[in-house]
């Protein structure tokens, strides 16, 4: 069985699109997903699951999130390995000064269709790598003008941030459920 890092885009932010991790991990298993594990209360969770066909996978999460909670969110899914892969790809690592809150990684749901030529950065550090995004943000994400819709609409293809914080601690519940045989 793999371990994989699930990621829901656009829940608990504001007074709308609300849920209890505990029911978001009572609808992964009911969905034959194992050892269920959220993390904080933006919709990442951690699971084992013999499926292999993650797109296949995610659009049944979506199905039976949207019937429980009455909403649509978009799930990208990586295997723990697919994970450990985009973290060592971080192309910020080892440069002085980057703070992690401040260091995002947006996954996508699949491969980009289109480019970053046409966002213009301020202050902001763009570099695309395969089905990630990576986002330096040195005045913090608050304040910059580039939202997930504008990535959205010049990469063609859907996708949801996490700080690096989050990115590092969701790898490490992977690996711990890895290890746990």
């Amino acid at each position: 069985m793999s371990v994989v890092i699930g990621l829901l885009r656009g829940v608990n932010l504001g007074p709308h699109r609300r849920m209890k991790m505990e029911d978001l991990r009572t609808v992964c298993s009911s969905c034959k997903l194992q050892d269920v594990q959220t993390y904080v209360q933006s919709g990442n969770v951690v699971f084992r699951t013999g499926e292999t066909d993650l797109p296949r996978l995610a659009k049944r999460l979506e199905g039976a999130i949207e019937r429980r909670f009455g909403f649509q969110s978009d799930v990208v899914l990586r295997t723990a390995e697919e994970w450990r892969d985009a973290m060592a790809r971080n192309p910020f690592a080892g440069r002085a000064g980057i703070e992690p809150a401040k260091l995002h990684v947006t996954f996508l749901s699949s491969h980009p269709a289109g480019s970053l030529e046409a966002i213009k950065a301020g202050p902001e550090e763009m570099r695309l790598d395969g089905r990630e995004l990576y986002i330096y943000f040195p005045d913090g994400a608050g304040r910059s003008k580039l939202t997930q819709p504008v990535f959205d609409r010049a990469l063609k293809v859907s996708g949801t941030a996490r700080n690096w914080n989050t990115v590092a601690q969701l790898l490490a519940i992977a690996e711990n459920l890895e290890s746990a045989g």
